[in-house]
């Protein structure tokens, strides 16, 4: 009897074991800025060939509320941001695991899906018969904030406001000129060189000098302090391979003169 209990104790353990290794997989949540969705996408799934049984997810959306999100508990485990101010922000406050990092430089284009935006400039935006203009919102997202600051450099924000339409997101924004509710936008060029808008519009590449950069830079969240699929995800983040896709976003690396 006391070796048929033994044994029953041994398979039991064993189970719990076996069971253990079988949830044992890695698991993320990462909180990226609305214009990584395309190139992201197909860092995730570059990484996802030698992390098959691994969960990652990624949610796209405002850099500025993901920000406030993660302030407020939200369970993200990488927080990628189109203004690096805002994982500093976090950093400051002792929410992030490690130091911010800088993993690239955006830049902005004006983008249409009906007219040649690679025979504009910021100039023809004047024009009223154009209609109207989407922007992100520059109360909480980076692009909208570096498109209000381009629009006053070259003297237009204030004529344009009534033809403004607010995106969430420079994803959304984009969204906008697909669908006609605006007929140009001031858009990411890492969206404007996905190839669904690219068959769809040209674009035109708005003058850095005309606004502060778009640097950007993410952090590992103090929740994620000891997952180690964050740190190998964050250190493949800033290899070759990811580095590579996003170039051919148009992302410029961090310290790289811009006019190469």
């Amino acid at each position: 009897m006391r070796l048929i209990r033994l044994a029953q104790t041994l398979l039991l353990a064993a189970g719990l074991t076996l069971g253990g290794a079988a949830n044992a997989n890695g698991a993320i949540r990462i909180a990226a800025a609305a214009d990584l969705k395309f190139a992201m996408d197909e860092i995730v799934a570059a990484f996802r060939a030698d992390h098959p049984d691994d969960q990652i997810e990624v949610i796209y959306g405002s850099s500025g509320k993901f920000h406030t999100q993660i302030r407020q508990g939200a369970p993200f485990d990488l927080y990628f941001s189109a203004d690096i101010a805002f994982p500093r922000g976090l950093e400051e406050r002792g929410l992030s695991a490690g130091p911010t990092r800088p993993y690239a430089i955006g830049r902005l284009v004006l983008w249409s899906n009906t007219r040649d935006a690679s025979q504009m400039t910021l100039a023809d935006l004047a024009d009223e018969d154009l209609g109207r203009i989407a922007i992100a919102n520059p109360r909480h997202a980076p692009y909208g904030m570096r498109a209000e600051e381009a629009l006053r450099a070259a003297g237009l924000w204030d004529d344009l406001q009534g033809r403004l339409v607010l995106g969430e997101n420079i994803a959304q924004t984009a969204q906008f000129v697909q669908t006609g509710n605006a007929a140009i936008g001031i858009i990411a060029l890492a969206l404007a060189l996905n190839p669904a808008l690219v068959a769809a519009g040209g674009y035109y590449l708005i003058d850095d000098a005309l606004h502060q950069p778009l640097e950007q830079g993410f952090i590992i969240t103090k929740r994620a302090a000891e997952n180690p699929l964050a740190a190998a995800f964050a250190d493949y983040m800033q290899g070759p391979t990811a580095q590579g896709i996003m170039l051919r976003y148009g992302f410029i690396h961090p310290g790289a003169d811009q006019d190469d």
